[in-house]
């Protein structure tokens, strides 16, 4: 169990400590909640600030080729870098939406695996909506949704014994939106690879905060956002990664300018480009792409390797203190125990969460307002994002939920649920 002196002592060792001050912090908050957005660095701020006066306002159309046509590609490169991708393979632009609708249409159209959709109770809803209206389109068997005993760790057997004997095209979060349960990706690549089969990865909550190797582990289609761990801001674009041996055989169901060869050429024929930029549709949002350079700098910095130790030191603390302080009081854990199968983030439940969560966000004159996220049916999940998550503030946490569940303070808060928690 962590105490207050060997907090403020391990905050004090911590490497990656130089990175909290990069980052815009509120006064008397604790921020549990990067797995869900993440902070605003302090570059985003200036970066943004600086180009709305001077590209925008000054430079307007000028600023195309002096500073933005070569924006995507630049921070493309840089997510390959963290990514353990080759230049070139990664694309930044559309929605993570929008990119899994791309590539999962492209593959059902290029025809090297059978047409049969599926995913698993662990993915989060979106990518569900996504594949329900590509059965739809393309009148397909049912996606198929498969089930485990519970919504803290996938079953690896059921999985692959899904896969071998309904191949075709399957799409799993890398890390679990709700447990943070994470998936053993090299294991699963070359389960489907040898079954007729292709894993379309989402990595939304795990870049930034796990370490991942696209070509050590085999995969052919990957893409996730870049506003959470990865501190782009809100709506920020999202990341597509194809292997490169993909690129001339997929082809963009959305073809836009962007994708071109030659936009600027302004034909009338369409020509996919022969790269991964026939992936690129419409304009790109600038400010956007502007905003997030600076999380994926930062992170390049501090090193991911260095991020995920840290972050699992913090949550097997956290998960201790659990144990230790609020198991009794009636909560349970419904992460993974093993720091192996899991992310970044750690989720709690009790019957009373949504109040508790509440609570917390709330703060009084005794403690700080504490922000993690509430997902039904009644689990809080508290993002550790080493950056800037300090020890010291797992253990307030860790007093404060005690108090708050001791003293019964969350019958002061309604049952009623706000639309955004």
């Amino acid at each position: 169990m962590i105490d207050l002196s060997k907090a403020k002592l391990l905050d004090k060792k911590d490497v990656l400590s130089k990175f909290y001050s990069l980052f815009y912090h509120q006064k008397n908050e604790i921020y549990f909640d990067g797995n869900s957005l993440g902070k605003l660095p302090l570059q985003a701020q200036k970066t943004i600030e600086e180009a709305v006066q001077k590209q925008w306002g000054e430079g307007l159309i000028r600023s195309w080729n002096k500073y933005w046509l070569s924006l995507s590609s630049r921070i493309s490169d840089k997510y390959s870098e963290l990514l353990g991708a080759e230049k070139g393979e990664i694309i930044i632009g559309e929605s993570t939406s929008v990119s899994l609708y791309q590539v999962t249409y492209a593959l059902l159209k290029e025809g090297s695996f059978p047409r049969h959709l599926s995913t698993d109770i662990l993915n989060f809803p979106t990518d569900l909506y996504v594949l329900d209206g590509l059965e739809k389109s393309f009148e397909i068997p049912p996606l198929k949704i498969i089930s485990y005993k519970d919504e803290v760790e996938a079953e690896i057997e059921i999985l692959k014994a899904s896969i071998k004997n309904n191949p075709g095209i399957v799409c799993l979060s890398l890390v679990s939106y709700k447990s943070a349960y994470l998936y053993p990706m090299k294991q699963l690549n070359r389960w489907a690879s040898n079954h007729q089969s292709i894993i379309v990865w989402d990595l939304s909550h795990a870049v930034g905060a796990v370490a991942i190797n696209l070509k050590e582990t085999e995969t052919i289609i990957a893409l996730g956002c870049t506003y959470k761990y990865m501190n782009g801001g809100p709506g920020a674009p999202a990341f597509l990664y194809i292997n490169e041996e993909w690129h001339s055989k997929l082809l963009n169901p959305i073809q836009g300018w962007f994708g071109h060869q030659r936009p600027f050429d302004f034909s009338k024929k369409y020509k996919a480009a022969n790269s991964i930029k026939r992936f690129a549709s419409g304009t790109p949002a600038i400010l956007s792409l502007l905003g997030m350079e600076a999380g994926i700098d930062i992170t390049l910095e501090a090193g991911i390797k260095l991020l995920q130790e840290k972050s699992i030191q913090q949550s097997e603390a956290f998960i201790k203190k659990v144990i230790r302080e609020l198991v009794p009081l009636g909560f349970s854990i419904e992460s993974p125990l093993d720091y192996r199968k899991r992310g970044s983030h750690v989720t709690i439940s009790h019957p009373a969460s949504w109040q508790i969560c509440q609570a917390l966000i709330a703060g009084n004159d005794e403690h700080p307002k504490i922000i993690p996220d509430f997902r039904p049916p009644n689990f809080i999940r508290f993002g550790i994002t080493p950056l800037y998550t300090r020890f010291e503030e797992i253990k307030r946490v860790i007093e404060v939920l005690k108090e708050i569940v001791e003293r019964k303070l969350y019958l002061n808060f309604p049952l009623e649920k706000l639309e955004v928690t």
